[in-house]
């Protein structure tokens, strides 16, 4: 999702020569093969998007392969823009880097300043090293590595799979399939009480060109919308644009996660940089790519 929207981005303002390799053409897991696509290749710029992801459920179940694969993706791909003089390079993290009790809105100043949320601390525990990497790269060698911080991240070609899925294409399925069903309810885990921010994929790419261009310091940013609304709302939101009209349900015996993540992003407008894709207009343009492609995720 990420990746692609940052292609189009990037093909939008005029640049042409991309180098490309799907996850069956290079693992980037592994150490040598990484090494060798650099040097054959010589990139100059690196938009490091990739990593393993998922929701709740996919984090609290996959830990050691959300650990052990997100560091060895990185630590790969950082290293190699070392060794094979890269100009620049953006690390993607998440928002889940933040304590589980960081004052609200978090600051970038808040990172290490207390106990993670459980459910998700293996992806957090590598994002948190990738960001460190490259301050220690840029630190040591002068290299010019920055991270930012995308906050909840939706748009087109996102993960619909109900068991690995973040929380809004999750609900963008589940709703549009109880609807074909004409199912009266739809349970959703939870109380609905959390709070999240939401940034479609496509104001985050138009973040990263601008930031790949204009910014270029150790500490990292963080990128969102500086709204947050429940996950409550959020599913009465989904379900309208879907035309799901039977009730919800939610089911208290499953976890809520972090009670709230709002990104503090006062210094990515003071670089210029504002989105301008409100939520109720990007899940409509979500649910519309959803329907291009979902007679094809259930099968």
């Amino acid at each position: 999702m990420v990746g692609s929207a940052i292609h189009r981005k990037l093909q939008e303002k005029g640049f042409h020569n991309f180098v490309f390799r799907t996850s069956k053409e290079l693992d980037l897991r592994n150490q040598q093969a990484v090494s060798d696509f650099f040097q054959t290749e010589k990139p100059e710029y690196i938009f490091l998007a990739a990593a393993k992801v998922g929701g709740i459920i996919a984090n609290n179940t996959y830990r050691a392969d959300f650990l052990y694969e997100n560091l060895a993706i990185q630590n790969n791909v950082i290293h190699s823009a070392y060794e094979t003089g890269v100009k620049k390079l953006m690390f993607l993290g998440s928002s889940c880097i933040y304590p589980k009790l960081a004052p609200q809105p978090l600051k970038e100043e808040y990172l290490l300043s207390g106990f993670l949320e459980e459910t998700n601390e293996p992806y957090a525990i590598a994002k948190i090293a990738g960001i460190k990497l490259c301050e220690a790269y840029r630190m040591q060698y002068g290299c010019d590595f920055i991270s930012v911080m995308p906050t909840n991240l939706y748009g087109p070609n996102d993960n619909y799979d109900l068991k690995n899925s973040h929380v809004l294409p999750a609900m963008i399925r589940k709703f549009h399939e109880a609807k074909e069903s004409k199912n009266e309810s739809v349970t959703l885990w939870g109380t609905g009480s959390p709070m999240r921010e939401f940034l479609h994929a496509d104001d985050l790419a138009e973040a990263c060109a601008y930031l790949m261009e204009n910014y270029s310091e150790l500490q990292f940013i963080n990128v969102g919308t500086g709204i947050d609304i429940t996950i409550k709302e959020l599913a009465e939101t989904v379900s309208e644009i879907v035309g799901f009209e039977g009730r919800l349900v939610w089911d208290t015996t499953k976890p809520d996660g972090t009670p709230r993540k709002l990104m503090d992003i006062s210094k990515l407008h003071e670089q210029g940089w504002k989105h301008t894709i409100d939520l109720q207009e990007g899940i409509s343009l979500t649910y519309q790519d959803f329907l291009k492609h979902h007679e094809t995720l259930r099968s």
